[in-house]
């Protein structure tokens, strides 16, 4: 089975090198790898054509912003699977495609696999901030503000051809949107419980107190979207378990 993982980035010229390394030392090897940079000015391009055809495809061009990003990638990918790591990210161990592979092709059920993540600070990888612990999936859990990390989550690539691709009117909560959308539907997900990725701490929702806040705003909006009743309290909700992962590391 192929494996699409997918890299988008702009401007990160100090840490794509460790995604893309991440993903080529995989000892799984039928991975279809794809890197879109947004028209970077700052060498990340130039890093990125070092590693030739080690990369499947590799397309560099203005975009608008994250999601429109991870839409070309998505639009790009001919695996039976599909997955993102982002340019600040790394797997936690060299065979975690292995594991998420073998789940798949034991069970022709699962519409998607997920695990947990941690956060570590830019200049330390083995060093953990945040535990971002999940669970088994429940659809209660949904009003309680919780979603899978999506950096973990691998799915099926009729998952996006049946449920679309991320709506680019969000700039921070459009995974969270998507998540919204097809977890609310019962698609069957498996927990795997272990880490699958390192997050570097310092992302775009969580940049600055205005990014944050902005965050809040657009989760809002995604809950409402996806019709997600008492809004502000699932909001209230999901911010304390980002509380509680920190008291957790």
């Amino acid at each position: 089975m192929k494996i699409s993982i997918i890299t988008i980035v702009r401007n990160n010229k100090d840490t794509i090198k460790d995604a893309i390394e991440s993903v080529l030392g995989q000892t799984y090897k039928n991975i279809e790898y794809i890197v879109v940079d947004g028209a970077s000015s700052d060498g990340t391009a130039e890093v990125i054509r070092n590693y030739g055809n080690k990369i499947t495809t590799f397309v560099s061009e203005s975009d608008n912003g994250i999601y429109d990003g991870l839409n070309k990638g998505v639009s790009l990918a001919t695996g039976g699977v599909v997955a993102f790591l982002h340019s600040d990210d790394l797997y936690a161990s060299d065979n975690i495609v292995q594991i998420i592979a073998d789940e798949f092709n034991q069970d022709d059920s699962l519409d998607g696999v997920y695990g947990d993540l941690i956060y570590t600070p830019k200049d330390d990888t083995l060093k953990v901030l945040r535990y971002w612990k999940s669970r088994e999936f429940s659809q209660d859990l949904l009003a309680k503000g919780w979603m899978p990390a999506h950096p973990t989550l691998f799915l099926r690539r009729e998952v996006y051809q049946k449920y679309g691709s991320f709506d680019t009117g969000f700039k921070i909560a459009g995974d969270y949107d998507f998540m919204l959308r097809i977890l609310k539907d019962n698609i069957v997900v498996k927990y795997l419980p272990q880490v699958i990725c390192k997050m570097r701490a310092g992302g775009e929702s969580n940049r600055s107190i205005k990014n944050m806040f902005n965050k809040s705003k657009e989760d809002l909006r995604a809950m409402r979207k996806n019709k997600i009743n008492k809004p502000f309290l699932v909001l209230f909700y999901k911010n304390i378990t980002k509380v509680m992962q920190l008291v957790r590391r």
